[in-house]
């Protein structure tokens, strides 16, 4: 089966890179960066790169199908200037981008999350307008585009106490995305534009890695291994384990869930210089929060 993309480069392996990003280092030059979160089918993101080639875009995205569509298209455009960070925007922000390091950031056509008992999963609260205003230069601009009246509202009321001066207004279709079209086929010729500039600074620090703690024990009976499952944030579950008598290694796929971030990852119980050894597994790509350490505490209880 072919491939449905050109080039991997331009998706970065975040999870293995120094963080914050350093921008300059990795688009190789300096120059303002400006964001794009959920990019979708990418036409926007890449046009406005090949128009502005003095600029870094970095484009964010969670699904792995925009990502292969958007690489294709920057393959075709011939242009350098794109990266993307497949990962929760929440995350991106607290974690990738140092305060006062994006010229701005655009989302056109968010889920809006109509029903009132889902509208806590609307991305643009008022705790991340104000994450996005530490990562804005002074004067820089946030823009939100959408096609829902409702949301508009929302959106606006979120404002106040972020930095923020707010410029509310109507406007044509202008951005040919996949959801612009499908609005405009359904007869909807007015969108809904809310730009936000940058008048004050909103201090956020940045959220650093925790250094795990791994364990070690003088005794294992595989027979008697049942970690059990943790509720809460972060929430912990334990899916398929396996043991290698052999090798003398076991070893548990672990789920965490922790303010909206999901991780997949293995953890391994190794046989090593006369005790067994509670790690996270080789090879797994991982962010150390406080939900992996909750694992490996679940794992160490479980067995001592």
């Amino acid at each position: 089966m072919g491939r449905n993309y050109l080039s991997l480069e331009p998706v970065l392996p975040w999870m293995e890179m120094d963080r914050p990003l350093r921008w300059s280092h990795i688009f190789g030059e300096c120059g303002p960066t400006v964001v794009e979160i959920g990019f979708g089918l990418g036409d926007y993101l890449v046009s406005q790169a090949r128009t502005c080639p003095g600029k870094h875009f970095v484009g964010i995205e969670t699904g792995w199908l925009p990502v292969k569509r958007t690489l294709r298209k920057i393959s075709f455009a011939g242009i350098s200037n794109v990266r993307i960070l497949k990962v929760d925007a929440v995350l991106a922000f607290e974690r990738l981008f140092r305060e006062r390091a994006v010229e701005s950031v655009c989302c056109l056509f968010p889920c809006p999350w109509p029903k009132q008992r889902h509208a806590k999963n609307r991305l643009f609260s008022q705790n991340f307008l104000r994450l996005l205003n530490s990562r804005l230069m002074e004067e820089g601009e946030l823009v939100i585009v959408t096609d829902d009246p409702a949301y508009f509202a929302w959106l606006q009321e979120q404002v106040p106490d972020t930095g923020f001066r707010m410029d509310p207004r109507r406007v044509g279709p202008q951005f040919s995305t996949k959801y612009e079209k499908k609005w405009l086929s359904a007869g909807q010729e007015v969108f809904y534009e809310l730009s936000l500039k940058k008048h004050s600074h909103w201090a956020w620090p940045l959220k650093e890695d925790i250094g795990l703690i791994t364990y070690r024990v003088e005794h294992f009976d595989p027979s008697r291994f049942k970690p059990q499952r943790c509720y809460g944030n972060p929430a912990v579950a334990f899916k398929e384990s396996l043991y290698d008598p052999v090798r003398k290694k076991a070893m548990i796929r672990c789920i965490v869930g922790e303010e909206g971030f999901m991780q997949n990852f293995w953890v391994e119980i190794v046989r090593e210089e006369g005790l067994w050894h509670i790690r996270p597994a080789k090879g797994c790509s991982l962010l150390p929060t406080c939900g992996v350490q909750r694992a490996l505490d679940i794992v160490y209880a479980s067995i001592r």
